[in-house]
């Protein structure tokens, strides 16, 4: 595993250089692989993908009992869309489909032991996010598991929630527009876009502040925005190039449908998981190795 040294750096001030920025990056690009590595990083994303699919239905029941205790009647497209609209379509549609179906069952068993149950099993994937964090800054976990737990389900909560809230606004939104057009004369209609446009920022908005509350507020210790911002924007590029590599694969080269028959999408799904899980941890161990090497270079100019 890279470390950092403090005694190779000339306590003068030295200018910055192409040189230098590239000897600093493989520094830190090689101090986070060998620390995800060392973190056990490929089994936590396991852990990480199983827990994802484990966790993803649960949460839908979940949010489809309180979606329709709170009046949502466009919960399902949205909860659908906001989940499955940033995947690779070979990938998201039959899980969609599924979801779909899932959602659409009525339910009136709001609050009762088994949609409860569901919350459980899915803020299991929100401990699953705090516990690769924690390896990955290396903090130890001194909360209690009554906190952790609380804290875990109130994610989901919020998430369900938001979803709501987003659902009736896509249902709102084409009102307002509508109205828009008719009344306000200066506005150019190309302004206001499709739906289906606005799903996708939403979509994108959604996965940013995740992110960024999964870094800030899951793992044990306090970070700056500036000290997670390395990682999100790592996390965020490669799972764009991360995905767009995968679905190429699966349009060219795959053998999953003769390989696992009828098993084939979840199959992929956990291989796409898994590889989003990988780049999340190694968003993490990429935040705390640039937090190490500018302390190491605090010690050595001071």
């Amino acid at each position: 595993m890279f470390e950092f040294s403090p005694v190779a750096a000339n306590p003068r001030k030295r200018p910055v250089t192409p040189a230098r920025i590239w000897a600093a990056t493989r520094k830190i690009v090689l101090d986070a692989y060998g620390h995800f590595d060392s973190d056990d990083g490929w089994s936590m994303a396991s852990h990480l993908a199983l827990s994802a699919i484990l966790a993803m239905f649960p949460f839908l029941i979940f949010a489809a009992a309180l979606g329709s205790f709170l009046g949502a009647s466009a919960f399902a497209d949205t909860a659908v869309h906001l989940a499955f609209d940033t995947w690779p379509e070979a990938i998201a549609e039959p899980i969609a489909q599924e979801a779909i179906n899932v959602l659409t069952v009525q339910r009136g068993d709001f609050l009762t032991v088994s949609v409860i149950a569901a919350a459980i099993f899915a803020s299991n994937g929100v401990e699953a996010l705090r516990v690769s964090l924690n390896r990955a800054y290396r903090v130890s976990e001194n909360r209690s598991f009554l906190y952790r737990r609380m804290q875990s389900f109130m994610f989901v909560c919020i998430a369900t929630i938001g979803i709501v809230v987003i659902s009736t606004l896509l249902v709102v939104a084409p009102l307002v527009a509508s109205f828009a057009e008719q009344r306000l004369v200066w506005i150019d209609p190309s302004m206001i876009g499709t739906l289906n446009l606005w799903r996708y920022i939403i979509a994108a908005t959604v996965i940013v502040l995740s992110l960024m509350a999964v870094h800030f507020w899951l793992p044990a210790g306090k970070r700056k925005f500036i000290h997670v911002l390395p990682g999100i924007a790592f996390t965020l590029v490669a799972w764009i190039a991360g995905s767009t590599l995968f679905a190429s694969y699966l349009a060219r080269f795959s053998t999953y449908v003769t390989t696992y028959a009828g098993l084939a999408s979840i199959m992929v799904a956990i291989v796409f998981l898994y590889i989003l899980s990988c780049i999340f941890i190694l968003g993490g161990e990429l935040n705390a190795s640039i937090r190490r090497y500018r302390e190491a270079r605090r010690r050595a100019d001071a």
